[in-house]
């Protein structure tokens, strides 16, 4: 069978009225950045790319060169097509508006230029997380507040691993779909097509280091996984922690299992640890159309409504059993609590 490139399936998501001629193209930009992406972070130490920037992003945290480069690359790949109205960066205070010398689209661009950042210097996967919104009608100079959707809105969201392999991961809300960039020809080719995630499963990933931390009915849940066939479920569970989100998301995609970035009393008072806008919302929405849930251990993610540009929230994603399990337990001991 002849394979299809990203282009084909973009133009077959026309047709069949999944997308408009600008959100296809915004994609195809989208993924040209991530190409150049992928050739800075491919060379490594070569490329003069690794280390401190000697900067800190918005949230206070030390940002990489290629953070910065990732940065870089995206807004200018997106500044001249016409196709967004702004975007809005994790690196970034404030939405980045379309420049006056070029034609504004009807669309909002969020991302994570490049997440697990801080795996780099040892060679470990990392990537780019990127969610669509639409523009408010009547909005011309989009503002923080014309961001703040609910992830129910969103038009696209997709991820892109820098791996052994660069893949993108893709939905418009029609199922979810791979792409591998055949780097010989450079374009992406689709070598997944309406993704499935299993709804039973027998791998986790989550940072044990915090497990003093947690919430008592994370304790719970986390306990009966490590106490395997001997425990209640009755089954035994193997971890897994890569500390980047787009290679412990993709292995789900890819096999199943779950993720967990739970609440815990480091950082309650941030509200949790990963970003709505960038991180949980198109990760919940590609786990979602692959039929797996994603929640806060309380809620459905995309039913948050955000606000604030940079809000946190705790994570619980990946195959429907085991993330409903863990969000009744926590309905559960907020309902003893009274």
């Amino acid at each position: 069978m002849k394979p299809i490139s990203l282009i084909q399936f973009l133009i077959e998501e026309r047709r069949a009225g999944h997308i408009n001629a600008e959100l296809s193209l915004l994609i195809e930009v989208v993924a040209r950045a991530c190409k150049r992406i992928a050739v800075a972070t491919g060379k490594g130490a070569l490329g003069g790319v690794l280390g401190e920037a000697g900067t800190g992003n918005i949230q206070g945290e030390a940002q990489k060169k290629l953070d910065v480069i990732s940065n870089e690359i995206l807004l200018e790949a997106n500044a001249w097509g016409g196709h967004l109205a702004a975007c809005a960066s994790e690196e970034m205070e404030h939405p980045q508006q379309i420049p006056d010398g070029y034609p504004k689209g009807q669309h909002l661009l969020l991302f994570d230029p490049l997440d697990g950042s801080s795996n780099i210097d040892v060679n470990i996967s990392v990537g780019t997380i990127f969610s669509v919104l639409r523009c408010p009608d009547g909005v011309t100079e989009p503002k923080a507040e014309h961001f703040l959707q609910p992830g129910t809105t969103q038009l696209a969201a997709g991820y892109v691993v820098y791996g052994p392999a660069t893949v993108l991961v893709l939905t418009f809300g029609h199922g979810t779909h791979e792409f591998t960039l055949d780097r010989e020809v450079g374009s992406f080719v689709l070598s997944r097509r309406a993704i499935r995630i299993p709804e039973q499963a027998s791998e986790f990933a989550i940072n044990m280091s915090n497990q003093r931390h947690w919430q008592a009915p994370m304790q719970r849940y986390i306990g009966e996984l490590l106490a395997g066939k001997s425990g209640p479920r009755g089954k035994d569970f193997n971890m897994r922690w890569v500390a980047s989100m787009v290679a412990d998301v993709h292995r789900i995609v890819t096999r199943g299992g779950v993720f967990y970035y739970p609440l815990d009393a480091k950082i309650a008072e941030q509200g949790g640890k990963l970003r709505i806008m960038y991180e949980a919302n198109p990760m919940a929405f590609i786990i979602e159309q692959a039929g797996g849930v994603a929640t806060t251990g309380r809620q459905r993610i995309m039913d948050v409504q955000p606000t604030g540009l940079h809000q946190r929230v705790p994570v619980f994603l990946g195959s429907k059993h085991e993330v409903e399990l863990a969000t009744r337990y926590h309905l559960e001991a907020d309902a003893a609590q009274g």
